[in-house]
């Protein structure tokens, strides 16, 4: 018992340490450099803001003001920065498969209907930020969970807000 009871316990850990953000950087620039930032012209992929675009900028926004970062006019920013909300499909299955089968000694009949399936559509966050002079991806941070559209506008709100805050623990990123 105490075992198995070990074994949950390091497996849970484990589970809790796993990261819910994946980020990639370019290793040859100095982010000590950069001090302020604007979003770029047309961020998020639509010609108007949505309810999650405005939950995305508020959560962005709070997270460079944690870095000592100040959001300026675009002529004076040293960084672009970008979201968008990158739609994927997914096979949403629930219940269980029905099956019936019958026969004897080494022959037999078998029936079965897969359980109900329906499509839903959901989204992964992805946030990068842009060198203004060099028009250059430097930093990009993309969301392991996604949105949607089950999920009730509180819910949609919070997820953002904590994947968010995420990305931005791993800004600027680890150079040893």
């Amino acid at each position: 018992m105490a075992r198995l009871l070990m074994v949950a316990l390091v497996t849970l850990a484990m589970t809790g340490c796993a990261s819910n953000v994946v980020t990639d950087y370019n290793t040859a620039v100095v982010f000590g450099d950069y001090s302020s930032w604007v979003f770029a012209p047309n961020t998020g992929d639509s010609s108007f803001m949505t309810l999650d675009g405005n939950r995305v900028q508020s959560a962005v926004e709070r997270e460079l003001n944690r870095k000592a970062l100040r959001k300026v006019t675009e002529p004076e920013a040293d960084l672009l920065v970008t979201w968008k909300i990158v739609e994927e499909d997914r096979i949403e299955r629930s219940g269980v498969g029905l099956g019936l089968g019958f026969g004897t000694g080494n022959f037999g009949w078998g029936l079965s209907a897969p359980p109900p399936a329906r499509e839903v559509k959901e989204g992964k966050l992805v946030v990068e930020l842009v060198d203004k002079s060099s028009k250059e991806v430097i930093w990009r941070a993309a969301s392991r969970r996604y949105l949607n559209e089950n999920q009730s506008p509180e819910t949609r709100g919070k997820l953002i807000d904590e994947v968010v805050a995420e990305m931005f623990t791993k800004y600027p990123p680890d150079l040893d």
